[in-house]
C-alpha cells in the first residue's frame, strides 16, 4: 500500500511538470554510434534542435553529441568511459550492441550517471530504455504483407546494422510472422544498414540468383533501394515494405497514382532522441522511480493516410516527431501505469 500511494504522489507531480530538482548546471552527453544514413541525420538534426533550446533557456548546462568515427563496439565503449572522465551527469545512447557495451555502462551507473539508451539498446539493468516494440513492426510487416499477397510466395529480406538490437529484433518479429504465415518463405536475406544505397547494391547482387520475389520485408531506408534495384534488373515489382523514408513514401505515391500499388510503411521516428533526452533530464530533475523500459508506439503509415504526410517531410528526410519536456513527462506517466 505505501508502495502504491507514493507511485501514485510521483505520478501526480509527473503529470503537473513540477520540478523536485535543478538541472540548470547539468550535463548530458549523447554517445552515438553511427551517423550513415538518412534516419540517422535526421536524428542528430532533430536532436540539435532541442537541445539547443534547452540549454538556452537554462534547463540544462551542456548537451553535447560525440558520435564514433566507425560503428564499432569498442570504439563507443572507449568513448564511453571518456565520457565518465570529462564528468557528464547523463548520457544518451544509441548503441552499437544490446550487451556487448555492457561494462562501460555499468561502470557509469557506477560512477552516479543516468544512462538512457534509445534505438539501439542495451540491456545492462542500470540503464533505462526508450523503447519501441520493434518485434511488433517486424511481425506486422508479414501480417501486411499477407493481405497484400494472399497467395503468399518467396520473400527478400533486408537486414539492418548487423549486431545491433534493432536488426536482431525486427528479424525476429519478421521471422515470427512468417511462421504463423507459412504461405510465405524467404529465400535470400542481405544487409542493407537501413540505407537506400547499400541496399540498392545488396539487392542487386543477389537478385541474379533468385526465384520469382512477391514481396520485400525490411527495416527502413531500404525500400526505394530495392525499388531501384528489382527496376534496374527487370524484374516484376514486388510488394516493398516501407520505411518511412522521402524516397520511399514518394515512390510508393507514383506507383500508387500509375495503377493503385499498395503497401504499408513503418519506423521508429527519428526524433525519439529527443525523447529520450528529456527522459534523462527528468531522472536528473529527480524522477528516478520510474520504469527502466519506457515504451512508446512506432510511427506507421496506411494506403489512406501517406500521402497527407508525404509534404510535411523534407527531400531526402524521414517522417519525424520531435519531442518535449511535457511529452516526455506524458511518456513517463502512461508508463507507469
Amino acid at each position: 500500500m505505501k508502495r502504491i500511494l507514493v507511485l501514485g504522489a510521483l505520478a501526480t507531480l509527473l503529470a503537473s511538470g513540477t520540478a523536485l530538482a535543478d538541472t540548470s548546471g547539468k550535463k548530458i552527453a549523447f554517445s552515438n554510434n553511427y551517423a550513415g544514413n538518412s534516419w540517422r541525420q535526421a536524428m542528430l538534426k532533430s536532436y540539435d534542435a532541442v537541445t539547443k533550446k534547452a540549454v538556452e533557456d537554462k534547463i540544462v548546462a551542456a548537451a553535447d553529441v560525440f558520435t564514433t568515427a566507425d560503428k564499432e563496439v569498442p570504439t563507443q565503449a572507449a568513448q564511453i568511459q571518456n565520457l565518465i572522465l570529462q564528468g557528464y551527469d547523463a548520457i544518451v545512447i544509441n548503441a552499437a550492441s544490446p550487451d556487448a557495451l555492457n561494462g562501460a555502462i555499468k561502470q557509469a551507473c557506477d560512477a552516479g550517471i543516468v544512462v538512457v539508451s534509445f534505438d539501439g539498446v542495451v540491456n545492462e539493468p542500470c540503464a533505462y530504455r526508450v523503447v519501441v516494440d520493434y518485434k511488433d513492426m517486424g511481425k506486422q510487416e508479414i501480417e501486411h504483407m499477407a493481405k497484400f499477397q494472399p497467395k503468399g510466395g518467396n520473400l527478400l529480406e533486408i537486414r539492418g546494422l548487423a549486431g545491433t538490437s534493432i536488426d536482431d529484433t525486427i528479424h525476429a518479429g519478421i521471422l515470427e510472422g512468417v511462421a504463423a504465415h507459412p504461405e510465405f518463405k524467404i529465400v535470400s536475406s542481405v544487409t542493407g544498414d537501413w540505407d537506400q544505397t547499400t541496399a540498392q547494391k545488396a539487392v542487386a547482387t543477389v537478385l541474379p540468383s533468385l526465384p520469382t520475389i512477391v514481396g520485400v520485408v525490411d527495416q527502413g531506408g531500404d525500400g526505394y533501394g530495392a525499388a531501384q534495384a528489382f527496376a534496374a534488373a527487370g524484374k516484376s515489382r514486388p510488394t516493398i515494405i516501407m520505411g518511412n523514408r522521402q524516397d520511399e513514401l514518394q515512390w510508393w505515391k507514383e506507383q500508387k497514382d500509375k495503377d493503385g500499388y499498395t503497401t504499408w510503411s513503418a519506423s521508429i521516428a527519428p526524433g525519439v532522441s529527443t525523447l529520450a533526452f528529456w527522459v534523462a533530464q527528468q531522472i536528473l530533475d529527480g524522477r528516478k522511480d520510474l520504469p527502466h523500459d519506457l515504451v512508446v508506439p512506432y510511427l506507421a503509415f496506411t494506403q489512406d493516410d501517406f500521402e497527407a504526410a508525404l509534404p510535411t517531410i523534407a527531400k531526402g528526410g524521414v517522417a519525424s516527431h520531435e519531442y518535449t519536456q511535457a511529452d516526455a513527462i506524458a511518456a513517463i506517466k502512461a508508463n507507469m501505469k
